[in-house]
């Protein structure tokens, strides 16, 4: 008594070609590898007689032998086939430079419609147009693999936060490749990164190298006009970002309540509210804050409602760059500090406060952070205790302080400590 087949049950009948049942009955199927992806096709032939199983050995003799010769065209052979739209049509032949380029015209409305930020645009322009066309553009999209990928990575001598950040709108592009059909498969998804950075990348050479004391007095008696010394001043008793701080308006200042209102960032030559929710805040002021307000307000108040301008054009910073080569590098070489990024300055007010063992709930608050994870991570060090590691009860409050600790006991302060 024969085996009762059920639909979808499959067998071999010949080399590469399997019966296949359905409800009507069976049909047989011929497999093959083709553009590095296994194939397999349904002839309109049953199992029986065996003269069509001949038949279908041919075809897939004739197959294999135009894929050898890189002669085979899919749709000649299966019309009908969904993988003949994937390697038969114009579509199969896009080029990587193609789905990047059209990527950055949807990333382009993306910005219009404010579903964007003007300054991920402009990083992702500079990412394809510098890096990924010019390695990868003239794959075609459908013969893309991972290969491809690891090769690059194991030549870079970066960091693997910048690895990733390249590869970010590339593994974009291939995915949205993949849904709309013009790849088989992901090349990404065969691909351990994280494990093939681990062995590649360089260490980051990036790390919190705050401003001491004797530092940030030095820095501001070599500042050469008023406009300078008020920046940095200021910018030492805030921490705020380098965008928020050339963004600042002279409405945004509550000198009642002592408090700064950040609500934009300049970046990438376009003002814009801060990424994220806990970007918009208000930032508590010391009186060494408010005094250099103070001071600045005689000088820009009449001048637009911007606080601080460039003092070489009397017109607002135009960025994070003309401020660092015009004003910061200089004022450093003066005051014979060794230099460091600008940013520097947020991360000494960062480690200032959690040094003083106030709040990090807190801390993360005046510094837009949604949470005291990244506050916990740049400047864990500076926690005070004895010991490498410092405990936090369930407010986040370290669990130890040093006799230096100038916070109070509550750990809430409403001032700056000097």
């Amino acid at each position: 008594m024969g085996t009762e087949r059920k639909p979808g049950d499959s067998w071999a009948v010949a080399r590469n070609v399997l019966a296949r049942q359905f409800k009507k009955g069976a049909i047989l199927e011929i497999c093959f590898e083709y553009r590095g992806v296994r194939c397999r096709e349904p002839l309109k032939l049953t199992p029986t007689p065996a003269s069509n199983i001949r038949y279908a050995e041919r075809t897939l003799a004739e197959i294999e032998t135009a894929i050898e010769r890189q002669t085979f065209r899919y749709g000649d052979y299966f019309p009908d086939s969904k993988r003949a739209k994937l390697f038969g049509n114009i579509a199969a032949q896009r080029t990587v430079k193609q789905l990047l380029k059209d990527y950055l015209a949807l990333c382009e409305k993306a910005v219009t419609k404010d579903n964007m930020s003007e300054s991920t645009l402009v990083g992702y322009r500079k990412i394809i147009d510098n890096v990924l066309i010019p390695e990868f553009g003239s794959h075609r999209a459908i013969d893309f693999s991972a290969t491809h990928i690891k090769s690059w990575v194991r030549k870079q001598d970066v960091t693997a936060k910048r690895v990733r950040n390249v590869l970010s709108p590339l593994r974009q592009v291939l995915a949205e490749a993949l849904n709309d059909g013009e790849i088989e498969r992901d090349p990404f998804d065969k691909l351990d990164l994280s494990a093939l950075l681990a062995k590649t990348a360089k260490a980051s050479e990036y790390e919190v190298d705050p401003f001491d004391a004797a530092e940030r007095v030095k820095i501001l008696e070599a500042c050469r006009t008023d406009q300078e010394r008020n920046l940095y001043e200021f910018w030492f008793e805030t921490g705020l970002r380098t965008g928020e701080l050339i963004a600042l308006r002279w409405h945004h200042i509550d000198w009642v309540h002592k408090i700064a209102r950040v609500e934009t960032n300049f970046t990438a030559g376009v003002e814009k509210a801060p990424k994220t929710k806990a970007g918009v805040r208000d930032v508590e002021l010391s009186d060494e804050a408010i005094a250099a307000l103070i001071r600045q307000k005689s000088l820009t108040s009449l001048a637009g409602d911007h606080i601080f301008l460039n003092p070489r054009t009397d017109r607002p910073w135009e960025g994070d760059a003309p401020l660092r080569r015009t004003s910061w590098d200089h004022t450093c070489k003066l005051a014979g500090v060794r230099r460091r990024n600008p940013y520097q300055i947020r991360h000494t007010w960062g480690s200032r406060m959690v040094s003083a063992g106030y709040n990090l709930f807190w801390i993360a608050e005046q510094m837009g952070h949604e949470t005291i994870e990244m506050v916990i991570q740049h400047y864990g060090k500076w926690m005070p205790g004895e010991g490498k590691k410092v405990k936090l009860d369930k407010h986040g409050n370290p669990m130890q302080r040093t006799e230096q600790a100038s916070a109070p006991a509550t750990y809430l302060p409403r001032k700056t400590p000097t």
